[in-house]
């Protein structure tokens, strides 16, 4: 059993180390992982020798707070501050900041005033400040030692008791020898104030007894505002430190701000608005424009244009009709439409996404194992180091004063939050930003191996093409030739076709309108994109694994393989040996020799003939994405290895591979023969990622160093692979593992200063470069070097929120030979070779809608073959495949409603 608790009272990662150690001790404890940034525990466990209320009492013990955290709304408190929040209620994340502020604020009030009294004849040797009357009567000198010491004890009470918090969680823990940073800043505050209340004593003792030198040497040493200072900063620390903690699920937290409260239910015929959590399955949703989706569904009524880009990433809006499904925190753009709930509460996307995202931040990465190790065993050897230091200056001769200044300064520099937070911090920010390009990252151990990637293997089939055949080229044989048109060869939507290809395309769709074949959908489909009327047939016949033959308006039709057309056109002959065989026998060699060249290509043709002649060819093929040439350009540029797995033929498989560039490809393989391929790659020394469907290709996705499920869309396969993107695009292939080759590098720079950090800062601290050069760290300076340190750890992973992903091989405009062709070929490449970028200056975008509408408008504009809007930049780069002035660019956008500021021409 999986069960989630949120904890309370950790500070650093030694509690962190401590609540994971008292968990794993107890029995049927399989694992237990703490995230110290979302203050909750994730424990698998077996329930026949262990329950819930076990595993609290367990961290009870271990000196702090747990309690098991409910279902409803778990994925929620995660979004909004990541710290155990009930419900839609207080976050305790901000709670927690906003205590911090007053304590600061409070400190602060009292540490000012106490440092002037305190150092206020320094004040007048260094800087010459005057020292004010009532100071200099009532203050200053040793015969006002005992008032001069008292008004500063006064002042640092109220910063002890706002700061009591390190004291009493920070001796408990030593009670339960569970030592951690707040019994570190305890104990060195104690200290100080002990040996201050002693001068008090001391010096109450010389001026008893007359001994004025007893008291100016006390008077000098009170360390007061040593306590108050280590409180005051430390503090100022911990609330900096917060604050950029809570800004680390910034990417969750814009998607849950996208969720509504409420929803439009109809029931009994009337629409109600109910909270959101009372929706329930099958109920009818009610969706107005501009509304956001409240639950995942199906279209039962209406349609619309829906924006999903928070959670898929598309920037253009997606088209919605009945039978569709729609997910929760979508937004409705223009349409009424209702829906009927299929997944609601945790069950939505929006509740998975965040799941997901949650328990890959509590994961740990291989790489922490090492800080993690340190941590649990830090604080002791902190205490340890303190107190030998401390005996040893003692040992050596040194005062008092100097030897606990000596052990105080050691204890408040050293920084155990600094070396805790420098993986979960950058994982947590990375999990979020991956979320924010709908790449959604099971866990810190996927995310680091994808960095060590070296080989990808891709699934062909819905991978690196679309996944569904569509109609690619039409050639009649009437002379018109082979007509291609558009991207990688599909055939042009906007072209108007010929009289001949209307024939052939009336005659095609008929045939192929009764077949169940998946190559006869995608002819009807094109019939119908091409508004072609298709008439009713007679005596259809299907003959297995060749073809149909029909009577059409009275004629004989055969639609199949060349061995169908073959039977069908001498069976013809037999009956009526004319002067049309010689015809017939041409046409047939032409359709083959033309049929052979399509094939070459990956393509499958489809040859249609009546009783006299061969009528045409329609070609029809799986066609590569737009993106994945690109992707694959990208992933070479990386070092990676590519590697194609497809059950199609030899011949397709060539086909895709070289118009792919693709290093190697592996054909006519069944899911198991993938496993093995990607075994092999392992077993030759690769790290392989493998990319599929998440589905027929999980045994391949379970063998690999890291698994990609792609386009998993909606239903989220999680369960399949390692890494699950939500649009079916290659190109989140890349961001991913570029992704994870920054996150690793940041963890990297966090670990090197954390280690950096406490290695140079303790032998400071202890003296150990006094003797030599003179220096030695007062314990204010100490604990200003603790605060800082674990904020520059923080600040430095939030660095990865600005991440964006690298285009290195850029987006060369694909060209589709065409064997048939060559003169067309040759006209292709050198409009290729001729194409530009203009970027445009944009003012007045905001948000993805914004550069939905921008890009929409300058995509509309002829010539233009690509835009892409950077929002950050503020900048639309149009990719042209021909000559566009810049004005035609300039009222393209400004007719969308923004202002174009400049062009330039790259």
């Amino acid at each position: 059993m999986k069960q989630k608790f949120d904890i309370t009272g950790m500070s650093c990662s030694a509690c962190q180390a401590h609540v994971e150690k008292a968990v794993c001790r107890l029995p049927g404890v399989e694992e237990a992982a703490v995230n110290l940034l979302a203050n909750s525990m994730t424990v698998e466990y077996d329930e026949t020798l262990l329950d819930d209320a076990g595993i609290v009492a367990a961290v009870t013990d271990a000196g702090y707070g747990a309690s098991v955290r409910s279902g409803a709304g778990a994925a929620a408190r995660s979004a909004q501050g990541g710290a155990g929040t009930a419900g839609r209620g207080e976050d305790p994340m901000k709670a927690e900041i906003a205590n911090m502020k007053k304590r600061l604020i409070v400190s602060f009030a009292c540490l000012i005033p106490l440092m002037y009294i305190s150092m206020h004849h320094m004040f007048y040797e260094w800087f010459g400040l005057p020292i004010p009357g009532i100071v200099r009567q009532y203050l200053h000198g040793d015969e006002n030692a005992i008032a001069f010491a008292f008004s500063q004890f006064l002042l640092l009470l109220p910063i002890l008791y706002v700061n009591r918090k390190f004291f009493s969680v920070g001796f408990r823990s030593l009670v339960k020898g569970a030592p951690n940073m707040d019994t570190l800043v305890a104990i060195g505050a104690s200290a100080a104030v002990a040996y201050g209340v002693y001068a008090i004593f001391a010096m109450g003792f010389g001026m008893g007894h007359g001994d004025w030198e007893l008291v100016a040497a006390f008077s000098m040493d009170i360390y007061f505002e040593s306590a108050g200072t280590i409180l005051t900063l430390i503090t100022m620390g911990k609330f900096l430190e917060a604050r950029s903690k809570g800004r680390t699920g910034e990417a969750i937290r814009k998607l849950m701000d996208l969720a509504p409260k409420t929803a439009v239910v109809v029931r009994n015929g009337v629409e109600v608005e109910i909270p959101i959590e009372e929706v329930v399955l099958n109920d009818i949703v009610v969706v107005r424009p501009g509304q956001s989706v409240p639950v995942d569904g199906v279209v039962v009524e209406g349609s619309s244009s829906v924006d999903q880009s928070a959670l898929t990433g598309e920037s253009i809006p997606v088209e919605k009709n009945v039978g569709d499904t729609v997910i929760a925190a979508s937004i409705n753009k223009t349409g009424f439409f209702k829906l009927e709930a299929k997944k609601v509460g945790d069950d939505t996307t929006l509740s998975q996404i965040i799941r997901l995202v949650e328990e890959a931040g509590s994961s740990k990465a291989p790489i922490a194992k090492l800080a993690d190790q340190i941590s649990g065993v830090f604080v002791p050897v902190v205490i340890t180091i303190a107190v030998a230091a401390a005996v040893i200056w003692l040992l050596c001769g040194a005062e008092f004063s100097f030897a606990l200044s000596i052990g105080i300064a050691v204890l408040v520099i050293s920084c155990p939050c600094a070396l805790g937070l420098a993986t979960p911090v950058a994982i947590m920010v990375g999990t979020g930003k991956g979320a924010e390009y709908g790449i959604l990252i099971k866990s810190a151990e996927s995310l680091e191996t994808a960095h060590t990637i070296k080989t990808v293997v891709l699934d062909k089939t819905g991978t690196i093409t679309e996944g569904r055949p569509v109609v690619t080229d039409l050639v009649t044989m009437d002379g018109s030739g082979k007509m291609s048109f558009g991207r990688a060869g599909a055939v042009s939507p906007e072209h108007s076709l010929t009289e001949p290809e209307e024939r052939l395309l009336y005659l095609a769709a008929a045939m192929e309108k009764p077949s169940e074949h998946p190559l006869a959908e995608a002819v009807v489909h094109f019939a119908a994109e091409k508004e072609i009327s298709v008439p009713e047939v007679e005596q259809f016949l299907s003959v297995p694994g060749r073809g149909v033959t029909a009577v059409i308006e009275g004629a004989e039709y055969a639609a199949g393989n060349m061995a169908l057309l073959e039977e069908f056109l001498a069976g013809d002959a037999r009956q009526e040996a004319d002067s049309g065989a010689p015809k017939r026998a041409e046409s047939l060699a032409l359709a083959a020799r033309r049929g052979e060249a399509l094939a070459e290509e990956g393509k499958t043709p489809l040859y249609f003939a009546s009783r006299e002649e061969v009528l045409g060819i329609i070609a029809v093929a799986d066609t590569v994405k737009p993106t994945s040439r690109q992707a694959i350009e990208e992933m070479k540029a990386m070092g990676i290895d590519v590697v194609m797995l497809t059950g199609d033929n030899k011949r397709t498989a060539e086909a895709i591979r070289r118009q792919l560039s693709v290093d190697r490809v592996v054909a006519e393989v069944l899911p198991q023969d993938k496993e093995k391929e990607v075994r092999a790659l392992q077993e030759g020394g690769r790290r392989v990622a493998m990319v599929g469907d998440g589905i027929n290709d999980a045994p391949a996705l379970a063998r690999a160093d890291v698994g990609i499920a792609i386009g998993a869309g909606a239903d989220v396969a999680i369960e399949s692979a390692d890494i699950v993107l939500m649009k079916s695009d290659l190109m989140d292939v890349v961001t991913a593992i570029q992704l994870s080759r920054a996150v690793i590098r940041n963890i990297k720079e966090n670990l090197f200063w954390a280690f950096f950090y406490n290695s140079i800062g303790i032998p400071l601290a202890a003296g150990v470069f006094f003797t030599a050069f003179g220096w030695k760290l007062n314990p204010m300076f100490g604990a200003a070097a603790m605060s800082l340190s674990s904020v520059c750890v923080v600040t430095n992973a939030l660095r990865l929120r600005f991440f964006k992903p690298k285009q290195a091989a850029g987006r060369a405009e694909t060209v589709q030979e065409c064997p048939a062709m060559p003169e067309k070929n040759e006209q292709m490449k050198e409009r290729s070779k001729e194409t530009m970028k203009k970027v445009l200056k944009v003012e007045g975008m905001m948000c993805n809608h914004c550069k939905a509408a921008v890009e929409k408008a300058l995509n509309a504009v002829e010539g233009v073959s690509a835009a892409e809007v950077d929002l950050e930049q503020k900048t639309a780069t149009a990719t042209l495949a021909g000559e566009v002035a810049d004005e035609v660019l300039k009222a393209a956008v400004t007719e969308a409603g923004y202002e174009v500021l400049g062009v330039e021409t790259q």
